[in-house]
């Protein structure tokens, strides 16, 4: 039986998903309205289950469903609190559409941020529902 070197890197097993993605490479928890410092661990679980969730289903899916738990639609941000966007530095250059869904049917709030491809990228956590008026 050969032996196996001390530094030997093991292979990583891929494959194709179907769902989508989520990143938090432009998350913002810093900011004065979306943050969630102050919330409880079923916020977090909440958060952690709708995105399970959403992770089984593609983009497509995701933007053609219209039940009242998900309510995925695009910010126009001139109706917003925030009508200048998210701040990201090229954003315009970075953002196609952004968007908000719901975490549930009436608490928790929503998640803001934009998908590239199958992945959508986190920017802020709205439990407050402070976005819109």
């Amino acid at each position: 039986m050969p032996k196996k070197k001390k530094n030997q890197i093991k292979k990583v097993r891929t494959s194709y998903v179907n769902g989508i993605s989520f990143s938090f490479q432009y998350f913002q928890n810093d900011h004065p309205k979306f943050s969630i410092r102050d919330r409880d661990s079923r916020y977090l679980n909440k958060f952690l289950e709708r995105l399970q969730s959403l992770s089984r289903l593609s983009v497509q899916e995701i933007l053609s469903d219209r039940s009242s738990a998900l309510r995925c639609h695009p910010i126009v941000w001139n109706q917003t609190t925030e009508p200048n966007g998210f701040g990201i530095p090229n954003e315009e250059q970075i953002i196609d559409i952004p968007y908000q869904f719901s975490l549930s049917a009436n608490e928790y709030g929503r998640v803001h941020g934009f998908f590239i491809g199958d992945i959508f990228y986190i920017v802020w956590l709205d439990p407050e529902h402070l976005l819109y008026h």
